[in-house]
């Protein structure tokens, strides 16, 4: 496959992803949201690394056009779902900080320990949730 069609798909389903990221964190309960982000893969595919690059590249590039406007959450939970199809293990984490007495929240994925969509956020944010890790250790 040429690497300009390679793109051009990836970046299809990236952007359809976001679309559908952004409707479900809107109309759908978050515990409904994350209860799917926790199910098992039904195959698991080790030898993936290429692919998670591209996906990693296609959510950073979908995300940045002014006309998507997508924050963190949609693009952890478009990240998740193109891995997924995929059969690469994944997790979202989300976190939380204080900044001028407000709560702001914050959300990335990983595989293994490699961030491949957002930033810890370092010491600032504080870690309080991961979903999709029981299969990660596979």
């Amino acid at each position: 496959m040429k690497l300009r069609t390679k793109q051009r798909l990836y970046l299809r389903e990236a952007f359809a992803m976001l679309v559908l990221a952004r409707l479900a964190v809107r109309f759908i309960a978050p515990a409904l949201l994350f209860s799917w982000v926790d199910r098992p893969l039904r195959r698991v595919n080790r030898f993936a690394a290429d692919d998670i690059e591209w996906i990693s590249w296609a959510i950073k590039t979908m995300a940045a056009k002014p006309a998507m406007n997508a924050f963190c959450l949609p693009c952890a939970l478009a990240a998740h779902a193109m891995l997924r199809r995929r059969g690469i293990a994944s997790r979202i984490c989300l976190a939380v900080a204080r900044d001028n007495h407000e709560l702001i929240a914050h959300a990335w994925v990983e595989t293994d320990k490699n961030k491949i969509v957002g930033h810890t956020g370092g010491a600032r944010f504080t870690h309080i949730a991961e979903f999709g890790t029981a299969r990660l250790g596979v």
